[in-house]
């Protein structure tokens, strides 16, 4: 069993980088757009209600008097 112990591999990386830049410039992209739609509306319509209805409407329950009995259902 011999070996060529003789040579040496040489591997040059001579890249520039650029798909690591596309690679993360399109994750800053993603995360941008899933903040937009999640957070800020997206592509849904005026999250607001109209400016006509009242949001704080206040119900009142009066519950019947104690002395009168309460009312049976007709049969």
């Amino acid at each position: 069993m011999t070996h060529d112990h003789d040579r040496d591999v040489i591997v040059e990386r001579d890249g520039t980088g650029i798909g690591t830049v596309l690679g993360i410039l399109l994750a800053v992209i993603i995360v941008l757009a899933i903040v937009w739609f999640f957070f800020l509306g997206g592509l849904g319509g005026d999250n607001n209600p109209p400016a006509d209805q009242q949001q704080d409407q206040q119900v009142e329950i009066n519950p019947p008097p104690v002395d009168e009995p309460p009312v049976e259902p007709a049969p």
